[in-house]
């Protein structure tokens, strides 16, 4: 006997009303603890600042991404309580001040701003300065990512340029194709790549948008691994395309 399942429809942390966005739920709410926490981790994550975990997250108390940078070596060392490993944690901070805004955009956790988006961006502009609506239409997003990412610069840019002393430019990128040659969704065991991560960035470098679910965007449904899935016969009942060989959609 089959059991419905259903969406949650409030927050577990924070008991606020989530919202769909992208086939995704999301908490919105600004006084939400574990959102707060959350999204120091999204950035230490994407900044690729090794030895922020969650653990060590809650014991700094750090709510914003902010934090990291604004927060003294000494009140550091108080809330994690080794020498060797509040000095490994301070060195990683200073190595992220060069990071490029290629990085730093999408760990700030603005919704339908990644990796895809910030890419397309880094084709159009080189500082954050530059991004504008104009320039996000030139760049390919869509109205919604445009208007999250406007209201993000309107609201928040400016207290976290205070805070973050990156150079928030835009590194030398390759120059992967602005026009999009559809949408792919990842299923299964991956045979031609080591991971999800690899294939997404090889992917987008041959001009494809990359979903984790299958959307009503998705053209192509990578299946290399060959079982049948949920996500398969969707796909099939959808007639989206199933690709069991990811290099010969990449050599398209």
């Amino acid at each position: 006997m089959f059991q419905s399942i259903f969406a949650p429809s409030h927050c577990p942390s924070c008991d606020s009303e989530l919202v769909w966005e992208n086939d995704l739920l999301y908490c919105r709410s600004s006084v939400c603890g574990e959102q707060a926490y959350k999204s120091v981790e999204h950035f230490a994550k994407t900044m690729k600042i090794k030895g922020l975990g969650p653990a060590s997250i809650r014991k700094l108390g750090w709510t914003c991404p902010s934090e990291i940078y604004t927060s003294t070596e000494e009140s550091i060392l108080a809330s994690l309580g080794s020498e060797a490993v509040t000095n490994k944690l301070m060195s990683e901070i200073l190595n992220s001040f060069d990071a490029p805004l290629e990085r730093l955009l999408p760990a700030f956790g603005i919704p339908l701003i990644g990796n895809t988006a910030t890419r397309k961006l880094s084709e159009t502009v080189s500082h954050i300065t530059e991004i504008n609506a104009d320039t996000c239409e030139r760049a390919g997003l869509g109205p919604k990512a445009t208007h999250n990412l406007l209201e993000w610069i309107e609201n928040d840019l400016n207290y976290f340029q205070e805070h973050i002393p990156c150079s928030w430019y835009f590194s030398d990128l390759p120059s992967y194709p602005v026009v999009n040659k559809g949408t792919v969704c990842i299923t299964g065991r991956l045979k031609s790549f080591k991971t999800k991560a690899e294939a997404t960035e090889a992917l987008n470098a041959a001009g494809y948008d990359v979903k984790s679910s299958l959307t009503k965007q998705v053209t192509h449904l990578v299946n290399e691994g060959g079982a049948e899935s949920a996500k398969t016969r969707q796909a099939r009942d959808t007639g989206v395309t199933i690709v069991n060989d990811l290099t010969s959609l990449l050599e398209k």
